[in-house]
């Protein structure tokens, strides 16, 4: 598929506009969710969001156009947390700022349950969509790193390295866990994460 056809058609700029983009999305998890990916058509989502067809094609030209839209969302909300507490270095302690954290990713994730099985097992994987995924984890990492810095318990020689796995750790584990058909107990999986990873970045 041409890598333009993927491209949203209308870059909101009016509020109006970005209210309408923002009633397409909610929409289109709505109808994947409920009738999964391959038959979640355009047209289903049109008509849960209450558009015409033709305008919905104004703003997406396809629903993998729509599917990179909600995981460039989601994942654009996942490191805005992170670089706000970054800036305002407001929690006391590096076990408060992961549990602040760690909340933050599950409020994320657990919005729609099954729309992360559907992202997991069905959404099409593309070179776009890839290359967005690595710049996010980048900026993520980098956020990560400087706030880890910030706290003198961390103990791990590597910063760089521990940055990113707690920022992959938190994603991969609090994505899979809450969109598995077994979840765990969200409040179960708080803890024992930010036990996990505050064991991890202070052990000598």
């Amino acid at each position: 598929m041409d890598p333009h056809e993927l491209q949203p058609r209308k870059r909101p700029q009016q509020q109006r506009s970005q209210q309408t983009r923002e009633h397409i999305l909610e929409a289109a998890i709505e109808v994947f969710t409920e009738y999964g990916y391959a038959r979640g058509t355009t047209n289903r989502i049109a008509e849960r969001a209450e558009i015409s067809i033709g305008s919905l094609y104004q703003y997406y030209p396809n629903k993998d156009a729509i599917v990179i839209a909600l995981a460039t969302r989601h994942l654009d909300n996942g490191i805005d947390h992170v670089n706000q507490r970054r800036q305002t270095g407001s929690a006391a302690t590096l076990e408060a700022v992961l549990n602040d954290i760690v909340g933050t990713a599950i409020d994320n994730h657990r919005h729609d349950p099954e729309y992360l099985r559907l992202l997991i097992e069905q959404a099409p994987r593309s070179g776009e969509l890839m290359a967005k995924v690595a710049a996010l984890q980048d900026a993520s990492t980098q956020s990560m790193r400087e706030l880890l810095a910030t706290y003198p318990e961390v103990v791990v020689e590597d910063l760089n390295a521990a940055a990113r796995l707690t920022v992959t750790t938190i994603e991969l584990v609090v994505h899979h866990m809450l969109a598995a058909p077994r979840a765990l107990d969200s409040g179960d999986l708080h803890k024992e994460l930010v036990a996990m990873l505050t064991r991890y970045l202070t052990s000598a």
